[in-house]
């Protein structure tokens, strides 16, 4: 099958994949990797551009210290994509037959050992992600019983450290997606209304995502907008039900627009009816903390410089918050938008530097109730930018 992806098609040029790769060869050599194995869906996109719901059975990214390209090592039904999506010359598209698919003990990963010994890699320090969501158990264990020979060490998210600083480019793909973040949450807040159920509400959300921006369509977000409402603002992650909006009651709306794999997520707070001053309070305190901590993001402060700045202002407000306050973005799949690398607390030591970027999230919760915003930001040559442009106000209707 003839690849007849061109650089026209390509999401990014041919020398910004060639520069990624440099870079992660440069970390592999740095811990002594000869041959990295990537499983992260995340990292795949990254180093091939390849992208498709296919992440739920086995396929990996494979970097050989000395080989110009990446092999993508993808399930047959999934080969079509690989081949219109990555940037990858035919041969390094390496397809594994269906046969493999739940016939355990037979698995994908036999057929990738047998790739790896056929190119006679079976002897080199290989480096696995340890702890990517879709690198399994069985995985690592095919790999440690099949390579007997071979060094099996956790590369440490080393893929995920090269994504950490964006390129131009990408940070437009962001901006585009903040947009349509900024367009979803209108749709929110207008939308939402005593007595409407919760699932209609985000029915409107998901279209107004998909249906994004005269100028680009959105996608698919890596994690489902969350709806935490009532009681249910003093807890994390929940989403919708067929329950209805209660007048008196707060919402939590957290979404993201995406384009081309890239998140700008961004979360606001209504409230339906007459407020009590302790959410104003609340409010009030939580947007002075996320500003505290957005003045004091440029680069060479580090994550800890942003994060003792914002609770700062919480502990002038005697305000209680044990998790973290922000983590970096860029490409998502399923279940997460987070790069999970730099994150925004206390203790993190992680210099920032221009288009470095982060989701700065601010929960407050308070037994029964609690509020919520978030930005994501960008850091700059002398400070920081936001993606979205939304009022971080308590909304009352």
């Amino acid at each position: 099958m003839e690849n007849y992806l061109t650089q026209i098609d390509m999401l990014f040029s041919k020398q910004e994949y060639k520069n990624r790769l440099i870079k992660t060869k440069k970390l592999m050599q740095e811990k002594g990797i000869d041959l990295l194995i990537s499983q992260d869906t995340n990292n795949i996109n990254y180093l091939t551009g390849y992208d498709a719901w296919s992440f739920y059975y086995s396929q990996c990214v494979i970097v050989h210290i000395d080989c110009d390209e990446p092999l993508c090592f993808i399930r047959a039904q999934d080969a079509g994509g690989a081949y219109i999506k990555t940037y990858l010359k035919n041969e390094n598209i390496i397809v594994y037959d269906e046969k493999y698919i739940h016939t355990w003990p037979v698995h994908p990963y036999d057929a990738l050992i047998e790739l790896i010994q056929k190119k006679n890699w079976e002897k080199l320090n290989i480096g696995v992600e340890m702890d990517s969501h879709y690198f399994t158990a069985y995985c690592y264990e095919k790999l440690k019983h099949g390579l007997p020979n071979a060094k099996i060490k956790d590369s440490e998210r080393l893929v995920n450290w090269v994504r950490f600083v964006k390129s131009d480019t990408e940070i437009e793909y962001m901006k585009k997606a903040a947009k349509i973040s900024e367009g979803a949450m209108k749709v929110a807040m207008e939308t939402i209304e005593p007595g409407l159920r919760q699932c209609d509400a985000v029915a409107e959300i998901q279209k107004a995502l998909f249906k994004g921006t005269p100028e680009v369509g959105g996608e698919y977000a890596s994690i489902t907008t969350l709806l935490p409402t009532g009681k249910g603002t003093s807890a994390s992650h929940l989403t919708a039900t067929d329950e209805k909006f209660v007048n008196g009651e707060a919402t939590i709306v957290e979404l993201s627009g995406v384009v081309k794999r890239y998140h700008c997520p961004m979360a606001r707070t209504v409230q339906l009816g007459k407020p009590e001053q302790k959410k104003i309070d609340a409010m009030k305190a939580t947007n002075e903390a996320l500003k505290a901590g957005i003045e004091a993001t440029k680069p060479g402060n580090t994550a800890n410089d942003v994060a003792q700045k914002f609770w700062g202002v919480l502990d002038k407000y005697n305000i209680k918050k044990e998790s973290r306050t922000g983590y970096s973005i860029g490409i998502g799949y399923p279940p997460d938008w987070g790069e999970h690398t730099l994150n925004i607390y206390k203790g993190d030591m992680t210099v920032l530097q221009p288009n470095v970027c982060f989701h700065m999230i601010a929960v407050m919760q308070f037994g029964e109730w609690g509020v919520e915003a978030s930005e994501s930001v960008r850091v700059t040559d002398k400070g920081s930018e936001l993606f979205c442009n939304f009022s971080r106000d308590l909304y009352i209707k």
